[in-house]
């Protein structure tokens, strides 16, 4: 099981594996934020805060809510449309027992999308 949470934790989700390989994206938003993102699907993600304790972004062409805690800003996941239909992305910078030198990142050039 992978946790990530917000860094007061206010904002806490949990997805049923630890990924191997990682996406860097160097999108406008992503350079700002640093994440390093692993995407899954609605079904396989659990939000255990509410919904009204989470604040969106969205940005461009308005197909990805970028979440963050209404309290200390961190952005532990974000919820949209990929390119195989809905998915849920978690920024594993925000998750727990996760050795982050470990993993395969992948470079994305959202910059030029």
């Amino acid at each position: 099981m992978l946790t990530a949470t917000c860094h007061c934790g206010a904002v806490r989700v949990t997805v049923p594996r630890k990924p191997r390989t990682v996406t860097d994206c160097n999108c406008s938003i992503c350079r700002r934020k640093a994440p390093l993102h692993h995407f899954t699907t609605p079904e396989r993600f659990t939000l255990h805060t509410p919904r009204d304790a989470v604040a969106t972004y969205r940005f461009n062409h308005h197909v990805i809510d970028h979440h963050f805690c209404g309290t200390c800003g961190v952005a532990p996941f974000a919820e949209g449309q990929g390119p195989n239909g809905p998915m849920v992305e978690i920024n594993l910078r925000c998750a727990d027992g996760i050795d982050l030198d470990a993993l395969n990142v992948q470079l994305y050039d959202g910059a030029s999308r």
